[in-house]
């Protein structure tokens, strides 16, 4: 079984909450490049079933917050 390095292991909440908000905006990049690449497909008539927008949204909205809660926390530990 594998171990957490102790950066994670020990970090604080608000290193945890960057950590999941990074996290989060890295999925919703993800996200927006699905997307694009939906936009250019070759056939038309293929739409797909992702919502890729309304994912992007979502990634990017919590992420956001997640990050907006954790860095004032990280930056004034007290």
């Amino acid at each position: 079984m594998w171990k957490l390095p102790d950066e994670i292991l020990f970090a604080s909440d608000a290193e945890l909450l960057a950590l999941w908000g990074a996290g989060m905006l890295v999925l919703a990049a993800l996200c927006s490049l699905m997307e694009r690449r939906r936009m250019k497909r070759a056939q038309i008539n293929r739409i797909g079933w992702v919502p890729w927008t309304g994912l992007f949204l979502t990634f990017a909205v919590i992420g956001g917050g997640l990050l907006a809660v954790a860095v004032p926390a990280m930056f004034n530990p007290g």
